[in-house]
């Protein structure tokens, strides 16, 4: 019973997801079949058990319905009175035990199939933030934050909603075809849960511990899903978009990635020998802050009373500047404030923290650059 209420959890769930994958039908009511063996199998075990319920429900209602009719009291029939019938309760007892065997083994195959994640091609590191998803490739350098991209005006009605309504990342996950990829899934914040429909993934994102899925995509595509555990305020805006292509376009993506890596290394290191204009940081900074600290802040700077402390005429911000700085690089334990250290460069964070040093009637003065930022990262202080 415990292995079928397993794939039974996983069968009801409504598929929320878009997918520009041939398996996504307009419309769709039943368990899509998804583009991976295991999804495959998840199909049809769901369609295996849809089948023998539809079965039991016909037998057991059209006899119901047959002995209501045929032996009602306006026809006459008197009820027979008998107790403790020894074949009835053997029969009775022995068939739903056979049947749940016959479920059983198809599903507990499965199930053991859905968790067998030795000998990768490749893993990925998923980790959930409130509220993004950042990806490792665990065999290279390569790393980023996916962010949803669907415009605030689209969500506040402003314009007309997308194809992809709140199903859109700035940075997709891409992985290759045919290749065994391992997940490694954990979280820096709360709990999230990591769900693609079309490769029959959902796994919990817990903090401090790591649970492992694997795919193996058949079909080149593009494959959407999004966090499916309550996880706060912005859980409806943490959407997964996953890009499958042929292992020559991967392996060219992958070489372009690590180029772009190794360009933005150079570049934090010629940033820490310059300096940046108040006018360069607070245009780069409002940028920065409308994108990654508005939602919780407010543009206005002020916050939500009770929820998020207002930044403007904040005595931190006005007057400690290396624990302004320390807390957007780190954030801060037990707080939805959390650290944008990987997900920022040091020009980004300098250019944000000196516009809300001088943002709002602040107007400290203080100009941050990134050197200050790298010394404070690196314990050297400012």
């Amino acid at each position: 019973m415990m292995v079928w209420g397993g794939i039974a959890a996983f069968t009801s769930l409504r598929v929320l997801a878009q997918t520009e994958s041939t398996t996504q039908r307009s419309g769709e009511l039943n368990l899509r079949q998804g583009v991976t063996d295991i999804s495959g199998q998840v199909y049809d075990l769901h369609m295996l058990m849809f089948s023998i319920c539809v079965v039991i429900a016909v037998l057991v209602f059209g006899v119901m319905f047959y002995s209501i009719i045929r032996h009602r009291k306006s026809r006459g029939v008197k009820p027979a009175h008998f107790h403790e019938n020894i074949k009835v309760e053997i029969a009775w007892t022995i068939i739903p035990f056979l049947i749940l065997v016959f479920m059983a083994v198809p599903a507990a195959k499965t199930l053991i199939a859905m968790e067998d994640v030795s000998e990768p091609d490749m893993t990925v590191l998923v980790t959930g933030s409130q509220w993004k998803w950042h990806y490792q490739y665990m065999n290279s350098d390569v790393s980023f934050y996916s962010v949803m991209a669907t415009q605030r005006e689209q969500i506040t009605n402003k314009f007309t909603k997308g194809e992809n309504y709140l199903l859109e990342v700035d940075r997709p996950l891409v992985i290759p075809t045919g290749q065994k990829v391992r997940f490694l899934i954990t979280s820096d914040d709360v709990i999230h849960s990591w769900w693609v429909p079309d490769f029959a993934i959902k796994k919990d994102a817990n903090p401090g511990f790591i649970n492992e899925v694997w795919t193996n995509v058949n079909e080149p595509g593009i494959y959407r899903g999004q966090c499916a555990e309550l996880c706060g305020k912005d859980h409806g805006f943490m959407p997964v978009v996953v890009i499958a292509k042929t292992p020559d376009e991967y392996n060219a993506w992958m070489t372009e990635q690590e180029s772009r890596v190794k360009q933005a290394k150079a570049e934090e290191q010629r940033l820490l020998a310059m300096s940046m204009s108040m006018d360069e940081l607070m245009t780069l900074g409002e940028k920065v802050y409308n994108s990654t600290c508005a939602a919780c802040h407010m543009p206005t700077g002020q916050g939500l009373p009770g929820v998020f402390p207002a930044l403007k005429g904040s005595p931190m911000v006005l007057q400690d500047q290396q624990a302004h700085i320390e807390i957007v690089l780190n954030g801060k334990a037990g707080t939805a404030m959390q650290a944008f250290g990987k997900m920022l460069s040091l020009k980004d964070i300098a250019a944000v923290v000196t516009y809300e040093r001088n943002a709002w009637g602040n107007n400290t003065g203080d100009i941050i650059q990134p050197k200050d930022v790298n010394a404070v990262a690196t314990g050297t202080g400012i």
